[in-house]
């Protein structure tokens, strides 16, 4: 059975949190106060990009001190009575077990100040009556909507930051030793540096690429760069894949901020293995389709408006089309096929342009000449007569990966450079 990474190598101890020591420390400080009796401060509010370790850093403190952690997600609670039912009486008692308790609402981000009005004075009212700290957790601080817990008498504020890339590139290093994947620096600091400080996305992106396999090289990480980055792919999939309402599902890709037709390769790869029910699944498949019959219309037409239609189709419509499916296990999101070869063929045209631009300084012809109707004819030269091309080399200087795709082959290429150093 699969098991996302995320969790399997979840931080269990504060050495094994990434960066955000001195945060912790204050976070620590904080819970511990609570020992001396209840303190001004009743509640704490963490902040910060995603999968810099907020929710981690409180979990493993929790652990650590010998509370009970009472964790809920905010979003899934916007309502007044929700938050009450729930917070409301939590606040008031000790954990079954006598141990002391903390209340955790992570992904505050997920109240909407109009939708979900009352959520946010029901939290404050619970604090200000709490009798066990309570944490918050939100990316965005500076929302409007958190305004009023930026009273610092009754609130204690503390920032987590993107981890320095030295500790990512540490913690990805732990890992593949852990999976025993052999695994190129390269390749590894490719992740870190796609990843943004997001501890999260690098893991999952990792796990993606090196599950399975014995040695993870930079070749198999680079066409990375070639896929949209501005929020994590991977939630984004499961909202829509998983989602249980229309609004959710929307909501999603559109917080994500991704190019509509990336974002539907990647559903249109991933849905066959989450829809375990083939009914469901033509169903699911049949949407995609019709979103596909808009997009062209779109590129055909220009008429923007049919836009919509798109995006409810590859999003709501695949979403509820869910019923029964309920696949075993923990599934692994894979990376769509297309956007792999449109990386490759994408450096190859940059190779053939840069191949074409030198060909175009020689024979004051246009680029797209050069590439149409000259290159064809020095690649037979290369092919078929090493000392021609050792000459054709020389006066267009080219460099050596230009005279391997010419060649179409490292052993020819040898040859060719030879004759040029004689």
């Amino acid at each position: 059975m699969h098991f996302a990474w995320t969790v399997k190598h979840k931080p269990k101890s504060l050495a094994e949190i990434i960066g955000n020591q001195e945060a912790i420390k204050t976070l620590e400080r904080w819970l511990r106060s609570w020992e001396g009796g209840i303190p001004q401060q009743r509640a704490v509010f963490l902040h910060g990009p995603p999968g810099v370790g907020k929710t981690s850093a409180i979990e493993v403190l929790a652990n650590d001190l010998g509370m009970e952690l009472v964790e809920k997600n905010a979003s899934d609670y916007r309502t007044e009575e929700k938050i009450r039912r729930f917070a409301g009486s939590a606040s008031q008692y000790g954990g079954f077990s006598g141990r002391k308790r903390v209340i955790l609402l992570d992904e505050m981000d997920g109240i909407h100040g109009t939708v979900d009005r009352g959520a946010i004075p029901t939290i404050t009212k619970i604090i200000k009556n709490t009798r066990c700290p309570i944490v918050l957790i939100a990316n965005d601080f500076w929302n409007k909507k958190f305004v009023s817990f930026r009273d610092k008498k009754r609130y204690l504020v503390i920032e987590f930051k993107k981890p320095r890339t030295s500790e990512l590139l540490s913690h990805l290093k732990r890992i593949v030793a852990r999976e025993s994947v052999d695994a190129d620096e390269e390749s590894l600091k490719f992740i870190v540096q796609r990843s943004e400080g997001d501890v999260r996305s690098a893991v999952n992106d990792l796990q993606a690429l090196a599950q399975g396999k014995m040695k993870l090289t930079y070749d198999d990480v680079s066409w990375l760069a070639y896929r949209d980055r501005k929020d994590v792919i991977f939630t984004v999939l499961r909202q829509v894949l998983y989602g249980k309402t229309c609004r959710e599902a929307k909501q999603a890709a559109n917080n994500a901020d991704v190019n509509l037709d990336m974002l539907f390769e990647w559903i249109y790869e991933n849905a066959p293995y989450h829809f375990n029910v083939p009914s469901e699944l033509v169903d699911a498949m049949e949407a995609l389709a019709i979103a596909n019959l808009y997009s062209g219309r779109i590129r055909r037409t220009r008429n923007w408006k049919l836009l919509r239609y798109m995006f409810d189709h590859m999003t709501a419509g695949v979403a509820m089309t869910r019923e029964k499916s309920k696949p075993s296990g923990w599934i692994p999101f894979r990376f769509p096929q297309k956007i792999r070869s449109l990386s490759t063929s994408r450096a190859e045209r940059a190779k053939k342009r840069g191949i074409g631009q030198k060909i175009k300084r020689r024979m004051h012809v246009s680029v797209a000449t050069a590439q149409k109707d000259v290159l064809p004819y020095v690649k037979v030269i290369f092919e078929n007569d090493s000392q021609m091309a050792a000459g054709l080399t020389e006066w267009f200087s080219f460099g050596e990966e230009e005279v391997e795709y010419i060649a179409g082959g490292k052993r020819r290429t040898k040859a060719i450079l030879k004759l040029i150093t004689k």
